[in-house]
C-alpha cells in the first residue's frame, strides 16, 4: 500500500502527531476492498446450545409391603423366601416356575404378577428370534447389515439386545408371521389354568402405525403389546423344557400341591432351534446386558434376556431366565416398575440374588420330588 508521509521536526514542541496522507493508488485499492466486502455475505455465528432431554418418571421404584395378601400356602417355602429376599423393597414382582410341569413355585407380589401386564420391552425379542428361526430366515450366525460398516448376528444381537437388528428382522418377517408365532408362544391369551385374578395381556390385531415404528418397533421394543409376567414365564418354561407349553398352575393349598397334575396347552416345535438361541442368551449373562446376574451367582449356567423401556411416566425393567442345570431346574421372571433406578440389568441382578439364595439352600443339588400323580394331562382349552 502506497502512502506519503509528511513529518515535521521532532524538536518542534508544538508537533505531537505525524500526519499521513494516502496516495491515489492506495485510495483506489481501499475502495475496491470496501466494495468486495459489501458484496460478500456475512456469516453470523451463533453458539449452539445443546438440549438434554430428561424423561420424568412419576412412579416410585420402591414400595413397602408389596407381598401383603399373597396366597402362599401352596408355594415352595424355600423358593418363596429366596424370591422375597432377592426382591427386597423394589417395586416389582418375582415369579418362579418349574419348567417341567408348569407349577408356579412362588409368586411374590401377586397383585402385580396377575395384572394386565406392561410393554415387554426387549424381552419380545425371544418370540421374534424363535419366529425367524422357525421360518428359516436366519440362523445364529446369519449377519444382518445395519450400516456401512456394521454387521451383527443373532448371538451378539441377543447378548447386547441390539434394537436395529430385531427391527430389521421384524420387517423381513412381516406382521402376519410375527403375530402368528407370538400367539403360538402364548401371547394374547391367559397363561394360567384357573389362576384366580389373572388378567389378560394384549396383542394388537394389526400392525401399529408407521409413525410409531410399525412392525420393526413391535419386534424391538414390544411397542403396542402388553405382556404379563406369567405369559413370559410360560414361554421361557417351554424354551427350558424343549417345547412343551404348559398351563401355569398356582397351588394355593397343601391339598392342591398333593394332587397337582401338569396340564399341557400345546407342543411347540422349538427343540431343534434352542441350540441356535442358547448362545445368545448365555452371552447376555456372560458379557451382555444381563451380566449383573454374575455379581451374585456364578456356580451354574443361567440363560436369560433383559428388557428396559418406559411409558407414561413409568419405567419397566424385565428379566426372564432359567438355570441350565440337570437338577433344580427353575424359570425366574423378574418384572420391575418405577423410575430411573428401574431397568433390565437391575432385574437381572435381583434374579442373580435369588439364584444365590437357592444355591445356598442346596436347590441345585437335590432333585425336586414331585407328587405321585404327575403324568401330564392332555391339551385343555
Amino acid at each position: 500500500m502506497a502512502a506519503n508521509v509528511a513529518t515535521r521536526s521532532l524538536s518542534n514542541p508544538k508537533t505531537k502527531v505525524s500526519k499521513i496522507s494516502e496516495g491515489p493508488h492506495a485510495r483506489k485499492r481501499m475502495r475496491r476492498l470496501a466494495r468486495s466486502r459489501a458484496l460478500r455475505p456475512r456469516t453470523v455465528r451463533t453458539a449452539r446450545r445443546r438440549r438434554h432431554y430428561y424423561e420424568r418418571f412419576r412412579t416410585s421404584s420402591f414400595a413397602e409391603d408389596i407381598a401383603e395378601g399373597d396366597a402362599i400356602d401352596g408355594e415352595d417355602p424355600v423358593v418363596r423366601q429366596a424370591a422375597a429376599d432377592a426382591l427386597g423393597n423394589m417395586n416389582g414382582t418375582v415369579v418362579a416356575i418349574e419348567p417341567t410341569s408348569g407349577r408356579v413355585l412362588a409368586m411374590v407380589n401377586q397383585k402385580l404378577a396377575l395384572s394386565s401386564g406392561a410393554q415387554p420391552c426387549s424381552t419380545i425379542k425371544l418370540s421374534v428370534a424363535l419366529a425367524a428361526l422357525s421360518e428359516g430366515v436366519i440362523d445364529k450366525g446369519t449377519e444382518i447389515k445395519l450400516g456401512r460398516r456394521s454387521r451383527i448376528n443373532l448371538t451378539e444381537a441377543l447378548a447386547h439386545s441390539n434394537n436395529a437388528y430385531f427391527e430389521a428382522l421384524g420387517r423381513r418377517l412381516g406382521f402376519e408371521k410375527v403375530s402368528y408365532y407370538a400367539h403360538q408362544f402364548g401371547l394374547g391369551e391367559l397363561a394360567g389354568y384357573r389362576v384366580e385374578g389373572e388378567q389378560l395381556g394384549t396383542y394388537p390385531d394389526e400392525e401399529i402405525s408407521s409413525k410409531l415404528g410399525g412392525v420393526g418397533r413391535m419386534c424391538s421394543f414390544g411397542e403396542g403389546i402388553s405382556m404379563t409376567p406369567l405369559q413370559l414365564g410360560g414361554l421361557v418354561s417351554a424354551m427350558a423344557n424343549g417345547g412343551t407349553l404348559y398351563y401355569l398352575q398356582h397351588p394355593t393349598t397343601p391339598d392342591e400341591v398333593a394332587n397337582f397334575q401338569p396340564r399341557v396347552k400345546r407342543h411347540l416345535d422349538i427343540a431343534p432351534l434352542m441350540p441356535q438361541l442358547s448362545d445368545g442368551l448365555a452371552g447376555a449373562v456372560e458379557y451382555g446386558t444381563a451380566r449383573s446376574v454374575r455379581l451374585n451367582f456364578n456356580e451354574e449356567e443361567v440363560l436369560g434376556k433383559t428388557g428396559t423401556c418406559s411409558r407414561a411416566g413409568t419405567r419397566f425393567g424385565w428379566f426372564a431366565s432359567y438355570a441350565n442345570t440337570e437338577v433344580g431346574r427353575i424359570v425366574v421372571v423378574v418384572f420391575l416398575q418405577g423410575g430411573r433406578p428401574t431397568f433390565g440389568p437391575k432385574a437381572a441382578e435381583i434374579a442373580g440374588r435369588m439364584y444365590r439364595n437357592l444355591y445356598d439352600h442346596n436347590f441345585f443339588v437335590e432333585k425336586a420330588v414331585l407328587p405321585a400323580a404327575t403324568s401330564p394331562l392332555g391339551v385343555v382349552q
